[in-house]
């Protein structure tokens, strides 16, 4: 007869290759941010002044701005 050790929690025993996915998706995490950063500086420096302006950010305020636009 067969026994089933139901009392195991698995939380936070990730093993080898979970740690390994870990490692993995904070990498892909990390460029997503990056890029989210990227395409919103580029975006926001092809606008005029006046444009800027209108949304009530300066030149300035560009690499704020797209350092904080994480949407958390």
């Amino acid at each position: 007869m067969a026994a089933l050790d139901t009392t195991r929690t698995t939380y936070g025993s990730f093993g080898l290759i979970g740690r390994i996915g870990a490692l993995f998706t904070a990498a892909t995490n990390a460029v997503v941010v990056w890029n989210d950063a990227r395409a919103t500086r580029n975006a926001l420096s092809d606008l005029t002044d006046r444009e800027l302006e209108d949304i009530g950010l300066s030149r300035s305020d560009i690499d704020g701005v797209a350092v904080t636009s994480r949407g958390f």
